[in-house]
Formats: structure tokens, C-alpha cells, sequence
């Protein structure tokens, strides 16, 4: 039987004491350092889900935080099958044991976060009148989850992009997941900045390649607003410019293909929307303080491939 998460805007999810364990797939241990440098602190996988059955479950012997991006999936953790959709954030912990399926048709896509036990124990120690007993701490069969809306989902995707942006240091991620389970997961945070509906929909618009392949002005039409109204609604909800939001989520896609794909750097460049190679490479730079090829060079590999392999 599976069970849907649903009602689920900053509360744990319940796990129901009647549902029938399942058939469990066999198991395979994940391990940190197949997947950080020596001067690495956490991970991070912006994978698109195969609907394909997967043939096995894993574990690890990290902490990990799932972030349902788009579309639903069917998760199978610690003999439990739920469904998983848009703005579902998983506080997964090494003891848990899971594996990953899209819903057919939901084109489902996942934003992935790992760090090792280590930061956690930290954290844990330092912040344990706030985080003892939530988050990655909770105790019980089942990991906490939650379910992101409207301006704090927007928040929770662009601090986990965000991560791409800096190197992966200890301060980055210890950063990242403070502002996670403080300000972005506190619904009494600035309640009373909404984003505007029509500014929504211009970020989920421009999340389509057919739109940012246009830039600044293809986000600058989904919004159907003056662009002086534009820019200062964008910069005070989202803290950059359209041209900087839109090319942001460029870069991070051709990061994404860099990563997952063979396809040469000039096509990446050019389904991104860039003419000028020259520019691509400055910007890609600027965000991720490298080259594209020493990019895919380090970060070609995703752990979560072997699911479905």
C-alpha cells in the first residue's frame, strides 16, 4: 500500500502505525568519501528521477536532506512506501534506508544535499536547545519531513542552488543548513513579505529552458509587469536582479548537463541560451569558481545512479 503525504506545510509527517510493511529490495551502503575531495564538506545532486523500478535500496553513512524539486515520486524508506511532491523536504538520516522512484508522467526532479556525521554532531551539540529531538535529530522509525509552499519553498531551492555558487567548505554548508532549519523552515518569518503571485509564476517559468534560453527578458514576459516593478519586486523577494536570477538558473543547468551528460561545451552553452562562449565561461566562473571543464571533470559522478543501474 502506498501512503500520500498531503497537508503536510511545516509539520512532520505522520507516519500511519496500520501501514503494511513492504517487500524490501536488497541494500547498498553509500559512503561520504566515494564522493567528497579531501577538502570537501558535503555534496550536492540536482538529479531528474527514472521512473523505473528501482532494484535496490540504500544507506549511507552520511546525513542528507531531499528536496522534491518538481513532480512526484514514490519513496520507499524504512519499509514504508509513501509519495513524495513538490516542495517535500526528507531530513534523512544513516540509519535510514531508501530508494527513489518518478511517478510516470511527473518528470520528477530532486535536489539532494549530503554531509558528513560530523557537522551534524556539531551542530547537534552547539544548537541542541533549538534542534534536539527535529530535523535530522528526530527520533522514531521514520525521518522528518515537511512540506515547502509559496515564498519558503522558493527560499529552501534557491539556498540549496545557492550551494554550487562557493566552494564546499565546512563554513558553507554549516551556513546552509542553519539558515535551512531556522529562517527558511520558521513559519513566522517574515510573514508578512509574501511574494507576489505573478512573481511566482515568473520563477516557475523560468525554470523552463524555452524561457531562460531568453534571458532577462524572457523572465521579464512571464512576469507581464513594467520592468522598473520587475527589478525591485525581484530584488527585494529573491535579493537579485532578473538578469542575474535568470542567468544563475542558466548556469546551473549547463552545470547540470556538464555533470549528467557528453554533450560538448558549445551545445551546453547554446541550449543554455548563450551566443557568446566567452561570456558563458565568465559567468560559469563567477558562479562555481571554475572552469565547465574541470567542472565535469570533478563532478561527473551522482550517487544516486546506482539505483537504477
Amino acid at each position: 500500500m502506498t501512503k500520500k503525504c498531503t497537508d503536510l506545510t511545516f509539520s512532520e509527517r505522520k507516519v500511519l502505525s496500520a501501514a503494511p510493511p513492504i517487500m524490501r529490495l536488497p541494500q547498498k551502503m553509500f559512503r561520504i568519501d566515494a564522493y567528497l575531495g579531501a577538502s570537501d564538506a558535503f555534496h550536492f545532486v540536482r538529479k531528474t528521477l527514472s521512473d523505473a523500478p528501482p532494484v535496490l535500496e540504500h544507506n549511507h553513512d552520511f546525513f542528507e536532506l531531499l528536496l522534491v524539486e518538481h513532480g512526484h515520486l514514490h519513496h520507499w524508506i524504512n519499509g514504508v512506501e509513501e509519495v513524495l511532491g513538490r516542495g517535500h523536504l526528507v531530513f534523512l538520516r544513516p540509519t535510514d534506508s531508501h530508494a527513489l522512484q518518478a511517478v510516470v508522467g511527473t518528470n520528477a526532479q530532486i535536489l539532494n544535499v549530503m554531509f558528513r556525521r560530523e557537522t551534524a554532531a556539531h551542530l547537534e551539540t552547539r544548537y541542541a536547545e533549538d534542534f534536539s529531538g527535529r530535523f535530522f535529530w528526530k527520533s522514531g522509525q521514520m525521518p522528518a519531513t515537511l512540506r515547502l509552499q509559496g515564498p519558503r519553498l522558493e527560499r529552501a531551492v534557491n539556498a540549496l542552488l545557492n550551494l554550487q555558487t562557493s566552494r564546499r567548505s565546512l563554513a558553507r554548508i554549516e551556513h546552509f543548513l542553519l539558515s535551512v532549519m531556522t529562517h527558511v523552515l520558521d513559519a513566522s518569518h517574515a510573514a508578512d513579505e509574501r511574494i507576489p503571485a505573478w512573481l511566482l509564476a515568473a520563477c516557475r517559468a523560468t525554470a523552463e529552458p524555452r524561457v531562460f534560453r531568453q534571458g532577462a527578458a524572457g523572465f521579464l514576459k512571464a512576469a507581464g509587469r513594467s520592468h522598473e516593478h520587475v527589478c525591485r519586486q525581484t530584488r527585494r523577494h529573491l535579493g537579485l536582479s532578473p538578469t542575474q536570477y535568470v542567468n544563475r538558473i542558466r548556469i546551473q543547468h549547463a552545470a547540470m548537463l556538464l555533470a549528467g551528460t557528453d554533450r560538448p561545451l558549445l551545445e551546453i552553452a547554446a541550449d543554455c541560451g548563450f551566443e557568446n562562449l566567452s561570456y558563458f565561461h565568465r559567468l560559469f566562473r563567477q558562479q562555481y569558481g571554475t572552469t565547465p571543464g574541470s567542472y565535469r571533470h570533478r563532478h561527473g559522478r551522482e550517487p544516486l545512479a546506482s539505483e537504477t543501474a
